[in-house]
This record gives structure tokens, C-alpha cells and sequence, in this order.
């Protein structure tokens, strides 16, 4: 039973995991979950082109990069700075359609949770247990 402790992760992990997948899985076009890896190698690939980002979103992708490298330069190489760069350009126009949409204070969220439920509620099966003699009053 050790061995089974080790496996678990904790709720707080499985959240953060399920976030980082969902939030994947939006952002790719073809879908992380089913894509095939192409054949060729990484470095054969052309970057895609950046964005063309307003004066605005630019500005905000960049104060937004530099809030990350204040907080956590000293940890990354060149190259993940590159690439933080690039994620910040590529999620700028995302939070742009996000902020575009008029939302009032009494809005309701879009998504609920609803849990399924696909089995009945059934008494679990008490155990035979004797019933304690009832004491007789004459």
C-alpha cells in the first residue's frame, strides 16, 4: 500500500495539471490531446509569424513580459526568454477578444457545474449486527 501513496497526486496538483492541459488544448489549433507529431525535425520548422499587435496590445505584451523577468529573470536562459516573449506577443490578441466582450454585473457565468450522477443512491448494506436484548420488566 506504500506504493500506491507515491503514485497519488493531490487535488491541488490534479487542478493545476487539468488547467495547464485545458488551457493547451484551447490555445493549439489542431488540439494537444489527439495531434500527431509531425516527422520533421523541430529545427526544420519555420517560426510563425508574431501577431501584428496594436499600440496597446504591444505595450501591454511587453509590461507584461518585463513583470515576468522582474519576478523570475535570474531563472531563465536566453532562449526561455525568447520564448516568453513570444508567448506574451501570442496571447496578447486572446486577452484582447476576451476583454472585447461587454459583460454586466448581473451576468451568470457561462459554464455551470452540473456533476453528473450515474448511479443511484443506494443504502449501503448494513452489517449483520444482533440487536441488544431488550430487558424484560415484569
Amino acid at each position: 500500500m506504500g506504493n500506491e501513496n507515491h503514485l497519488a497526486i493531490s487535488r491541488r496538483e490534479f487542478a493545476r495539471r487539468a488547467a495547464m492541459v485545458s488551457a493547451g488544448a484551447s490555445l493549439s489549433g489542431t488540439g494537444l490531446l489527439g495531434a500527431e507529431l509531425p516527422a520533421a525535425a523541430p529545427e526544420a520548422q519555420q517560426p510563425p509569424t508574431p501577431p501584428k499587435l496594436s499600440p496597446e496590445g504591444q505595450s501591454e505584451a511587453d509590461s507584461s513580459l518585463q513583470a515576468i523577468l522582474n519576478e523570475y529573470g535570474s531563472r531563465f536562459s536566453d532562449t526561455q526568454k525568447a520564448d516568453l516573449r513570444r508567448l506574451c506577443t501570442e496571447a496578447q490578441p486572446v486577452l484582447d477578444r476576451l476583454r472585447a466582450y461587454a459583460t454586466e454585473n448581473g451576468d451568470d457565468p457561462a459554464l455551470y457545474l452540473k456533476p453528473l450522477m450515474e448511479r443511484e443512491m443506494k443504502p449501503s448494506p448494513m452489517t449483520a449486527t444482533p440487536k441488544p436484548a431488550a430487558s424484560v420488566k415484569p
